[in-house]
């Protein structure tokens, strides 16, 4: 019978009979216990046909929903909850064991409960997915008890998936604070236009505070009073986040890549952009151009980029800039802001691609973005124990001075640069973005 399946003994079974057996023993010795043991005995089985009863006897068992998102948001903690209800005749111990992804490697979600008849509560938890992809989830299984002695298992939901997208949820949250003007509540630094704007709006009486070189002469002498030209910020300027899938990003920080990181802070500041009413573009490459998402800002491109971020694949092969000036040369021919997420580890490697890096430079506004390596800089601030140490931290520090002798370099050759730590690339790319933005340098 399928229900002999579920039947779980409990520790307090065996230890039941285990403590009559010895009494049985005992009372061999001791006649005047024999009865007493009897009466154990009977009481046992009594107890014993009760809880299977209970247990096994009915139809209405339990209730459980799973409230999960859509999709999960990469890096970020994704709210979860699973609600059960007790629909037993009378009160009842539960343990609920959830069957997580196997990128979490859990294996120990369990929720125990005491739920009155009828009664229903909800348990709430958090998981951070750290890379992108399906994650399938499988049983729900609900253990039930009542006297203690046996447990009945109930599969309450079957396996169903859920796709970990880019960082939606860090994207959602900028876009809000960006619709607000309150970007600065997230460290994006408050900065002003330097110089007039550029593109033609409208023509407007003076007011008080207008420039006097603004004034219209020719709508002045029509209207008879002063009137004014009103400029407002060139827009619909293409802004191009380019991400290298070579080996360089594959480097780990908080569980997550930098390759994952340049994923996700590219969503994020394409959001931006097109809320700032320019083209958000996207290109990926490695040893050649893998994926190019043309600037626009139509209503959907949002969406496609993230389907795009979220498709993106990479066996972290050697980059070749050389392949990227190339291909920009085709096919970007209008003046653009490009992002390139890169990681220079050595002289030797930006020496490999820096005429390929200034050629690009020529034709549009480049940012090269870079990564710190945290983990070494604690490392450095460590005391040495030993003289193995001393060594460790003196390479240590000397690979810290090359990634400076890299940003020097390419400032030298008028190439704007962010070199951040990982987990603060959103903000600091976002504040690269405003800085050129305001000066006017695209």
């Amino acid at each position: 019978m399928k229900w002999i399946k579920n039947i779980y003994l409990k520790n307090q079974f065996f230890y039941a009979l285990l403590a009559i057996a010895a009494v049985f023993v005992v009372s061999f010795f001791f006649k005047s216990l024999f009865p007493i043991v009897k009466f154990g005995l009977i009481l046992f089985i009594l107890i014993i046909i009760i809880d299977f009863i209970v247990l096994f006897i009915t139809n209405k068992t339990v209730y459980t929903e799973r409230i999960y998102p859509e999709r999960f948001s990469n890096g970020d903690f994704n709210d979860l909850k699973i609600k059960i209800q007790n629909q037993y005749g009378l009160s009842l111990n539960f343990r609920l064991i959830e069957e997580l992804p196997i990128q979490f490697q859990k294996r120990d979600f369990e929720k125990h409960l005491r739920l009155k008849k009828g009664e229903d509560q909800t348990i709430n938890y958090r998981l951070r997915p750290t890379q992108r992809g399906e994650y399938t989830f499988g049983n729900i299984n609900v253990f039930v008890s009542f006297l203690g002695f046996f447990e009945r298992r109930i599969i309450q939901q079957e396996q169903f998936n859920i796709k970990t997208y880019p960082s939606y949820l860090q994207m959602r949250q900028y876009t809000l604070l960006a619709t607000t003007n309150q970007l600065h509540q997230m460290g994006v630094k408050r900065i002003r236009r330097i110089g007039a704007t550029t593109e033609f709006e409208n023509i407007k009486p003076y007011s008080r505070g207008d420039e006097y070189r603004s004034i219209n002469w020719k709508a002045t002498g029509k209207a008879h009073k002063l009137m004014v030209n009103q400029y407002q910020e060139e827009k619909s300027q293409p802004v191009y986040n380019i991400i290298d899938l070579g080996r360089s990003m594959r480097m780990p920080f908080n569980e997550l890549t930098l390759l994952d990181y340049a994923i996700n802070s590219s969503l994020v500041l394409s959001n931006v952009t097109l809320i700032k009413e320019e083209k958000a573009g996207l290109i990926t490459f490695n040893k050649k151009v893998e994926n190019h998402i043309v600037a626009d800002k139509k209503n959907h491109q949002m969406q496609v980029i993230l389907e795009a971020l979220y498709a993106t694949k990479t066996d972290f092969k050697e980059t070749d800039f050389g392949r990227l000036y190339s291909y920009a040369k085709k096919k970007l021919p209008q003046r653009s802001l490009l992002f390139v997420y890169t990681n220079f580890e050595s002289l030797d490697a930006l020496e490999r691609q820096i005429q390929f890096i200034k050629l690009i430079k020529k034709s549009h506004v480049l940012v090269i973005i870079m990564f710190k390596n945290t983990e070494l800089n604690a490392y450095i601030q460590n005391k040495p124990d030993n003289v193995m140490d001393i060594y460790r931290q003196t390479i240590a520090e000397k690979i810290n001075y090359e990634k400076e002798l890299i940003i020097n370099k390419l400032h030298r050759y008028g190439i704007h640069t962010i070199y951040t730590e990982p987990n603060e690339l959103t903000v600091n790319s976002i504040n690269k973005y405003l800085e050129l933005k305001a000066r006017g340098l695209f």
